[in-house]
């Protein structure tokens, strides 16, 4: 084999190894969707969805599910409107419920189903009935402080 064989060889292997980088980035940051999927459209309604982002997995006892598609406003009631895709081989009952959960301290929000009891199940085009809206830590810490505060104010620093 010549000089010319080889550097066509070393070539083909950068080649191979750029196309695998970018198939592991799509799929790592759940961008790529290789191969078809079923899937059925549900909708949820949240009073706060905090950091909740398109393309954020939908999880049921940690598993996913499936990945939010769309958010929007309801400009009469002003609630945020989530549009939920989940595969189509998971199945949950009607009375099923929907939380925006963190992953982690301070990581990237997620949609998480709690399965309820009904017979029923949710069909595409459904809203889930019960939702639990994200919890925002500069919230937590503005009530915590606010509370410390009154507990402070409230004494009138006289000893006893």
């Amino acid at each position: 084999m010549g000089k010319r064989g080889i550097e066509t060889l070393v070539g083909l292997f950068v080649l191979l190894g750029v196309v695998a980088l970018l198939f592991l980035s799509l799929k790592a940051a759940n961008l790529a969707n290789f191969g078809k999927r079923d899937i059925y459209r549900l909708t949820a309604r949240f009073d706060n969805i905090g950091g909740l982002k398109v393309r954020a997995p939908v999880r049921s006892a940690g598993v996913p599910v499936g990945r939010v598609t769309r958010i929007s406003l309801d400009s009469k009631t002003y609630q945020g409107v989530v549009t939920l895709e989940i595969d189509s081989h998971y199945v949950f009952p009607k009375d099923s419920s929907a939380k925006i959960l963190t992953a982690g301290l301070l990581g990237d929000q997620y949609i998480g189903l709690e399965p309820g009891g009904d017979e029923k199940n949710l069909a595409g085009g459904d809203v889930i009935p019960q939702t639990q809206s994200a919890v925002v830590l500069e919230n937590l810490i503005g009530q915590f402080l606010f509370s410390k505060a009154a507990e402070a104010g409230g004494s009138n620093g006289s000893p006893k």
